[in-house]
């Protein structure tokens, strides 16, 4: 049975934007859709014309009808009533779709009573139990929590259960896991996956991550340009694409069978010496009188060494310490614990002239190029700003950034052109040529594809692995996704909670881990494979424990021969190394349980 169904559906702006040119689908009931495609596709566009979410200059025409009852041309009023009833959403931002100063509990108590005109008791029992359902822990306490009191994760799992709460036909998910780690991500899906079964609704997953897709969905509807290119069952699609695009996407997806992985190179002269480097932060509580309650081990004690054109990717989900990590070395100054040494001279004695000189040789590229580029400057003002503040003669400026652009990939005239008028892609271009713009030897890489599309990430990874092999660059990279990195590496060290928990050559860590948090790390990457996307996977349960929700138990249990259960008010380490883990000299591994990323005192 047909619950969904748009036929020739276009939508337009005043501007002249057509961001949806006749785009026809069904659904049937308790059927899954993949809508996919890059940024700028028309995907979102299809979900909002659905919901009747766009804004007033849109023009929306065609056909959508739920049910057999058409949705275009209803009032906002009409609507309503069957928004978040028969028809509700997921929206790809929890954080921005949740209201911030009401309690979870009474957001999902309201669509509760808009719709069923339960009594206030009944909606907040209610609320509890769909808590429960998508997998809250301590549902009826955490329904007091505000939004901003969950992770990124659980404010998503308190979406899906403000989407389901009164057993829709059809659920619209945009982008629900673009913004979360593998492993979160992996958990978000199951929560879909049992939401569909407790309430049998379709859904119209949209998402630019063909591996999702695979794992979950009966049906897929790739999108280029505004135009469904390709439509059919999972299988078919993935295993026949018959359009070039479809084709072109599915080349695009990082994989893990060990082709085109990097060689180890042979050993050069060291570019980075990092040992035994701590950053710790006090955990203060109080208004007034602030008083210290603990400590936050964001980094400590970790150490690596990273050679002349290797790169070393930092693996971890969030709040491991990557980033951090990767500040820590980039200030160039004496360390809170530990020792720094870039190209050969600790950071600890360098004074505020050397430090300015070597700054020329260390340069980062950022995570979000929308964040990172100045939105007032032109592209040549943005890549010249680093000569500029170095002193680079002003006549020879002007042909540097021209030689910089060509470098990355870019027109010349993209020189004339605002941040705002580049795609992602373009803009991180942007970023990495700033980054070049003093011929550095070392660059820091923070997540620099994370905020990107599938084949937008393969082209910057493509660019920065042939710039290294080119100009004789070093990286060390930061990535939560291991299947980014697999082809650009040499070496990965994987980050839980401060620490590295195993190390070693890229092919040897993902073709045999030796520590179940990396073995997690891989097992939830969604593969763009129908028969492999559905396999059995060691998921990691609940979110990354934090200074704010102590741990209550190992992660690992029932996946390492040994565990420990931690006290409700403090986490500790377990000194225990094991003894088989470690491999070889050139493998590392650490504790089994590496919980040390806070102390708590009461």
């Amino acid at each position: 049975m047909t619950v969904l169904q748009a036929a020739d559906l276009r939508v337009g702006y005043a501007s002249g934007v057509r961001a949806v040119r006749g785009v026809s689908f069904t659904v049937a009931a308790g059927e899954v859709l993949g809508i996919v495609g890059g940024s700028g596709a028309g995907k979102t566009a299809i979900a909002l014309a659905v919901m009747g979410l766009l804004p007033a200059d849109a023009r929306v025409s065609g056909s959508v009808r739920l049910n057999g009852e058409e949705l275009l041309g209803r009032s906002d009023a009409e609507l309503s009533r069957v928004r978040g009833k028969d028809l509700s959403m997921v929206f790809q931002d929890p954080h921005a779709a949740l209201n911030p100063v009401q309690a979870v509990g009474e957001q999902i108590a309201e669509a509760v009573r808009t719709h069923s005109g339960a009594g206030r008791s009944a909606a907040r029992a209610r609320a509890v139990e769909l808590l429960e359902l998508v997998g809250i822990p301590c549902a009826a306490r955490r329904a007091r929590a505000y939004p901003h009191e969950f992770s990124g994760g659980m404010r998503q799992r308190v979406m899906i259960a403000i989407a389901v709460a009164n057993r829709p036909g059809v659920i619209l998910a945009d982008e629900p896991t673009a913004a979360l780690d593998v492993t979160v991500q992996a958990q978000i899906l199951d929560v879909l996956r049992t939401a569909k079964e407790a309430t049998g609704a379709a859904i119209v997953l949209v998402t630019h991550d063909l591996g999702v897709v695979a794992g979950f969905a009966d049906r897929v509807m790739v999108m280029c340009e505004g135009r469904a290119v390709e439509t059919g069952p999972v299988e078919q699609v993935y295993r026949r694409p018959r359009a070039a695009y479809t084709a072109e996407l599915l080349s695009s997806i990082p994989r893990l069978d060990g082709a085109g992985m990097a060689q180890p190179r042979p050993e050069r002269p060291v570019v980075l010496q990092v040992d035994g480097l701590v950053r710790h932060y006090p955990l203060l509580k109080g208004t007034l009188m602030r008083r210290r309650v603990g400590t936050v081990r964001a980094v400590d004690g970790i150490g690596f060494d990273l050679r002349e054109g290797e790169t070393l990717a930092l693996v971890g989900e969030s709040g491991c310490g990557k980033t951090t990590a990767l500040m820590e070395i980039l200030r160039l100054s004496k360390p809170q614990r530990g020792r720094v040494a870039v190209l050969g001279q600790d950071t600890a004695s360098l004074n505020a002239v050397k430090r300015k000189a070597l700054r020329r040789d260390v340069q980062l590229v950022f995570q979000d190029p929308v964040d990172s580029l100045n939105p007032r400057m032109r592209v040549a003002d943005i890549i010249a700003e680093p000569l500029t503040a170095h002193g680079g003669p002003s006549s020879l400026i002007g042909g540097r950034v021209e030689e910089l652009l060509e470098l990355v990939g870019l027109e010349a005239d993209h020189a004339r052109r605002y941040p705002h008028e580049l795609s992602g892609g373009q803009r991180q271009r942007v970023g990495i040529a700033r980054a070049l713009a003093l011929e550095p030897r070392l660059a820091l890489l923070d997540e620099p594809v994370s905020a990107l599309d599938v084949s937008a990430q393969a082209s910057v990874m493509g660019l920065l692995e042939s710039l290294r092999d080119r100009l004789g660059l070093t990286y060390l990279i930061v990535a939560h996704d291991l299947a980014v990195i697999h082809r650009i590496a040499h070496r990965v060290a994987v980050m839980h909670m401060g620490r590295i928990v195993e190390s070693g050559a890229v092919q040897d860590v993902y073709k045999a881990p030796a520590h179940p948090y990396t073995r997690a790390l891989l097992d939830a990457i969604p593969l763009p494979d129908p028969s492999l996307g559905r396999r059995r996977r060691v998921l990691l349960r609940g979110d990354p424990p934090g200074p704010m929700s102590p741990l209550k138990g190992c992660r690992f249990r029932g996946r390492c021969p040994r565990y420990l259960t931690l006290g409700p008010v403090e986490a500790r380490l377990c000194e225990e190394q094991d003894p088989e883990a470690s491999r070889d000299a050139d493998r590392s591994v650490a504790c089994h349980h590496p919980f040390v990323g806070a102390e708590v005192k009461q």
